[in-house]
């Protein structure tokens, strides 16, 4: 049987006890009916993982104990900077979860010419807070011991100036396929997608200008959740850990 991982924000240290708070508490214990002497795996983004015990369990608090670290690294040697255009219902949401789970280093939520969703004060606030326990519990499900990076949103031209040793941008009318990228071997990528109805002609050459290259992934135009895994995807098979 699979052991349950619970990321916790708190410091760890073998041999101690811990109590997780409600959100971990009611999952452990409401929803999987954990009981004491279940074990546990914890996580706070560190790095490494703790092996534990439930000590104590109940519907707003659960106890564990602390056993010895495991310093096991799964993050992708290949950095990976996702600029995204916000797009509206669950769509970004399910980029978010799949990004975290294909080894994205650091996502950027990005307000484009085309963005239909905008975020103000109390519900944008509302908004980080729930894309960050979406990709928390990527994490949980996929054994990452180290939380990408999660921004808030930000406007487009703030974000193409970003360092990365290659920086693409998905253009289906490009003739610059992965193919053609194949001698190289980079340490990190910059990827930029743009949200429903994809980025615009101006926003294209503000692009190009700032060291972007326009990439196409085949014949196929991609919805705007499809097109990050595909290419996120395939990076990882080139020149990550795949």
């Amino acid at each position: 049987m699979r052991t349950t991982r619970i990321f916790t924000p708190a410091p760890l240290t073998a041999d101690t006890e811990i109590s997780l708070d409600k959100d971990a508490a009611r999952h452990l214990a409401t929803v999987l009916r954990l009981k004491a002497g279940d074990p546990v795996c914890l996580f706070n983004g560190e790095g490494g993982e703790y092996g534990g015990e439930i000590v104590a369990a109940g519907a707003k608090a659960v106890t564990v104990r602390i056993g010895n670290v495991n310093p096991v690294d799964r993050e992708s040697p290949l950095r990976t900077l996702l600029g995204i255009g916000i797009s509206r219902g669950e769509r970004f949401e399910w980029v978010l979860q799949k990004a975290t789970e294909l080894g994205v280093t650091e996502i950027f939520p990005l307000y484009t010419e085309r963005t239909e969703v905008k975020l103000k004060g109390e519900r944008e606030d509302k908004k980080q807070v729930r894309w960050r326990q979406l990709v928390i519990s990527a994490c949980e499900q996929c054994g990452r011991n180290r939380l990408p990076i999660l921004h808030g949103p930000m406007n487009l031209p703030d974000w193409l100036p970003t360092s990365a040793d290659i920086k693409l941008l998905l253009h289906h009318r490009s003739a610059v396929n992965l193919q053609s990228l194949a001698g190289i071997k980079p340490a990190s990528v910059a990827l930029l997608i743009g949200p429903e109805g994809g980025l615009s002609e101006a926003e294209i050459d503000e692009g190009l200008a700032c060291q972007f290259q326009a990439l196409t992934l085949g014949p196929r135009i991609f919805r705007t959740e499809t097109a990050p895994i595909a290419a996120l995807s395939l990076f990882q098979g080139m020149w990550g850990d795949f």
